[in-house]
């Protein structure tokens, strides 16, 4: 009888490319400034990306870009979830917010950009380019995938 053994990480699709975004811009507003800098169309996904552990539900949303043109699909990811919690007390606060981030290693980055497809390297500077131009972003830059220690949150 023959034996098979299958590696994990034949099953990882590492052909994608993450880009970090800082901004204060809540999730639907940075859509729509990205379809509008970067000509996409970006839509609210009919799913979110959702955790449970311990005590906490978390729920990050959403949005997608497909292109079948070109071959690329395009996800905007939150990397923050606020939730308020509600402590019996006293005091004046009765409630307190508490954030979980989808990668805990980038706490400060908000948003994540993930590009599939084949393309150059060019390609991902110009776009960086393009979202640094937006004036209600701080910042945004290349994340190395391989360097992240919960990477696995970002396959879906």
């Amino acid at each position: 009888m023959s034996v098979y053994a299958l590696n994990i990480d034949e099953f990882s699709d590492d052909n994608y490319t993450l880009l970090g975004i800082h901004t204060v811009l809540s999730d639907y507003k940075l859509a729509y400034l990205l379809n509008l800098y970067l000509q996409v169309k970006f839509r609210k996904a009919t799913y979110d990306l959702d955790f449970t552990n311990k005590n906490n539900k978390s729920s990050y949303a959403v949005y997608e870009y497909i292109n079948t043109e070109l071959d690329y699909d395009w996800y905007l990811i939150s990397n923050k979830y606020k939730s308020t919690n509600k402590t019996i007390s006293t005091g004046l606060f009765t409630e307190s917010d508490s954030v979980t981030n989808l990668v805990p290693e980038k706490k400060k980055v908000d948003f994540f950009l993930k590009i599939e497809g084949d393309f150059d390297y060019d390609y991902i500077v110009k776009t960086i380019e393009k979202i640094n131009k937006i004036p209600q972003i701080i910042t945004s830059y290349k994340i190395e995938v391989e360097s992240l220690k919960s990477k696995e949150f970002l396959i879906f």
